[in-house]
């Protein structure tokens, strides 16, 4: 997840225009994350943006790959609106979160992989079904905006993984969570 300095991951209204162009190096781990995964997460607002902008890349672009990646992925969308899945590789979630996190974890396969909205995030957060994290640290402070650690009834010890910079200014924070 991208996040500011100042713990935000979005601007008040969703604007992202504080966000930083990877280098390659982070474009690389960008790349390589979905490979560990084989169902991606997101909730209904983040998905009615993210399906058809990763949909609709042409194969001249040079991200192509990486957006083949993201259309091919199994996509779970978590609503309480949608009546049907919208999108290629999609299917809904509509019942209890940890239920449904529950269901989808006890599958066989590799990882589940998050990519949000905020508001779906916190959830997440809130109730413990993210056991790693990877914050993409952008280095500035917007003052204002979304977060994703405000829901938080208890307090959540992480372990730090790794933290690496990157040329452009971007430092990613690897945690996992502790379980004590």
């Amino acid at each position: 997840m991208r996040i500011t300095v100042d713990g935000f991951v979005a601007g008040t209204n969703g604007e992202e225009d504080w966000d930083v162009k990877a280098d390659e190096k982070l474009w690389q781990l960008i790349n390589e994350l979905p490979d560990r995964c084989d169902t991606l997460l997101l909730g209904r607002k983040m998905a009615e943006a993210f399906l058809p902008h990763f949909e609709e890349f042409e194969p001249a672009n040079p991200r192509f790959g990486f957006a083949q990646k993201m259309v091919d992925i199994q996509k779970v969308i978590f609503t309480k609106t949608l009546e049907k899945p919208f999108g290629k590789n999609t299917s809904l979630a509509k019942g209890n979160m940890a239920d449904e996190i529950s269901s989808l974890e006890s599958k066989a396969g590799k990882d589940l992989l998050v990519y949000g909205g905020a508001g779906f995030v916190s959830s997440l957060v809130a109730g413990r079904h993210i056991d790693e994290f990877y914050l993409f640290v952008i280095p500035v402070m917007i003052n204002k905006g979304m977060r994703i650690f405000d829901l938080l009834s208890m307090q959540q010890k992480l372990s730090l993984v790794s933290a690496t910079p990157y040329e452009c200014g971007v430092t990613v924070l690897r945690y996992t969570l502790n379980n004590d």
